[in-house]
């Protein structure tokens, strides 16, 4: 699964903003004062049913009967995340274009948007305490609006009194004068204790003898407890101590800067540093760029797809493939999961440059529009065309056919959580089982299509041994009952070639890369390099 931007492999979402402590506010920022006090003796009864909550301490005359346009705007992305399966990422953009909502009102929805998915894990055991009742039991749009009124009083600098009242404001404006008096009893509750103190009292209530301390990181970090044992398995087996895993959980709840790319032959670092206020160059890749703030469909050179945005993860797997060694001819490459089109953007611009050409190859007909869309910069020259097609069947239509081939495969996303705030929520261990079998018969595919001497880069944003080691070794144990000769490349060598300066790549000796959020500040993506022999 890539982590370019727009619609991820899979259909997963991609982008995003938010973050997972306190951040910026709009007009109504401010420090929130509410002291520590012991939330044990807060007052639980008083919001046991809606319609029977604390009534607001204002006269009915006084009460906000409407809502605030950027509050409402989040709310209604996070009821089409929870009631059709939408991503946040592909919802809230034209919402803040067909509704107005610009500048900072904009930054306010989108981090209030992005940090309730995010943290939702957290806001929902925080107001199963302050309700007294369990979130399963409270109808679904009212449980939205309480975690957007906990993230406004827990995770922005929004003062209380403003949180409460303008989300009491839009309940009653959305579901209703009972549901608004039960949202204000609970948020008030809610209101009466810090984050810290509130971060205590949950995991005390799944861990409360202190030996389970991933299950006190699942609630605290948000993430399902399932995704923190994966992800502690992972390091582990990557050479890296499990104490990291907190670390690591803290990083997936802060939201990552807008990294762009210089695609190489279209535009340059320099013109995009010269493109806005905030801009540095990025930590790893010499293509990236990073933006401090600001809309980067507002840089000329993305809106002209010279340049587009792409996490320094997607780009360095992408420039990796490109600089691995390659015996023989150097002239077709294949991007066999090319949508929404980020790293096939980087490949084809790199083949320009050395008179290559590319293949590019999507399954549905909709992601390789948006792939032509990402090419359009690209010299006609260097991109031989854009198809639609399954790619476990390339391998026995062109077989040997390629000198180099990315497969980017879908995977879980459990590699890029801070970008894509719906995916911790949505997968579950029985997605591993489905998305193996196809990752493994691409990969088969993928070498099958590799000209004896030729490259093949097998890449997801997972780190999650089932997707990738497992993977890896099962598609070349297949390769080879089929005749292949296969033997792995030191992708840690070819990285340190493009980024000089990477660490924390040492493991156990094996030749893949994992890269972490909270070691690279890249999203967590896998990186295998297999050139075929014969």
């Amino acid at each position: 699964m890539s982590a370019d931007g727009g619609q991820g492999k899979g259909g997963q979402g991609k982008g995003g903003q938010g973050t997972g402590g306190r951040s910026e506010g709009r007009r109504d920022s401010g420090h929130q004062d509410s002291g520590r006090r012991d939330a044990r003796g807060r007052e639980r009864g008083a919001a046991r049913a809606e319609g029977r909550g604390q009534r607001s301490s204002s006269a009915p005359a006084q009460r906000r009967r409407d809502s605030d346009p950027a509050r409402a705007v989040a709310f209604d992305v996070l009821r089409a995340v929870d009631g059709s399966d939408a991503y946040a990422n592909l919802v809230l953009p034209p919402l803040l274009r067909e509704r107005g909502i610009r500048g900072r009102d904009a930054g306010f929805a989108t981090e209030l948007t992005y940090g309730t998915l995010r943290l939702r894990g957290r806001y929902d055991a925080v107001i199963e305490q302050a309700a007294a009742r369990e979130t399963a039991k409270i109808d679904p749009p009212v449980l939205d609006l309480l975690r957007l009124g906990a993230h406004q009083l827990l995770g922005m600098r929004v003062p209380p009194h403003a949180a409460v009242s303008e989300t009491v404001g839009l309940a009653r404006a959305r579901t209703g004068a009972g549901s608004a008096q039960f949202v204000n009893a609970v948020l008030r509750a809610v209101s009466r204790a810090d984050l810290p103190t509130w971060l205590g009292l949950i995991g005390d209530a799944v861990d409360p003898s202190g030996d389970e301390p991933l299950a006190r990181l699942s609630v605290v970090e948000s993430h399902p407890l399932w995704v923190v044992r994966a992800l502690r398995e992972a390091l582990v087996a990557h050479g890296r101590s499990a104490d990291e895993i907190g670390d690591l959980l803290r990083a997936d709840d802060v939201a990552p800067r807008v990294t762009l790319v210089a695609r190489p032959g279209l535009c340059t670092t320099d013109e995009l540093l010269g493109s806005g206020e905030g801009a540095s160059v990025g930590l790893l890749a010499p293509t990236a760029v990073v933006l401090d703030g600001g809309d980067p469909a507002g840089v000329t050179a993305v809106r002209e797809g010279r340049a587009g945005v792409q996490d320094e993860g997607s780009q360095l797997v992408a420039l990796a493939l490109a600089a691995a060694p390659l015996d023989g001819l150097d002239e077709r490459w294949l991007d066999l999961c090319a949508g929404p089109g980020g790293k096939a953007s980087l490949l084809a611009s790199s083949a320009a440059g050395r008179g290559a050409r590319l293949v590019a190859n999507e399954v549905q007909p909709h992601r390789a529009r948006l792939v032509e869309q990402a090419l359009r910069a690209v010299p006609s020259g260097a991109v031989e065309e854009v198809r639609t097609g399954d790619g476990r069947t390339i391998g026995e239509d062109e077989p040997a056919g390629y000198d180099r081939v990315m497969v980017d495969a879908p995977c879980t996303g459990l590699g890029a959580l801070r970008r894509r705030p719906e995916s911790r929520w949505r997968r579950t261990p029985a997605d591993l089982a489905g998305l193996g079998v196809l990752q493994r018969e691409l990969l088969t595919s993928a070498l099958r299509a590799a000209r004896p001497g030729g490259v093949v880069a097998y890449v997801t944003c997972s780190p999650h041994l089932a997707e990738t080691r497992l993977v890896v070794t099962d598609a070349v144990r297949a390769a080879t009952k089929q005749g292949l000769v296969v033997e792995t490349v030191d992708a840690a060598g070819v990285l340190r070639t493009i980024a000089p300066g990477i660490e924390g790549l040492a493991g156990d000796g094996r030749h893949d890369v994992q890269l972490w959020p909270h070691v690279h500040g890249t999203d967590a993506m896998h990186l295998s390099l297999l050139r075929r022999l014969a």
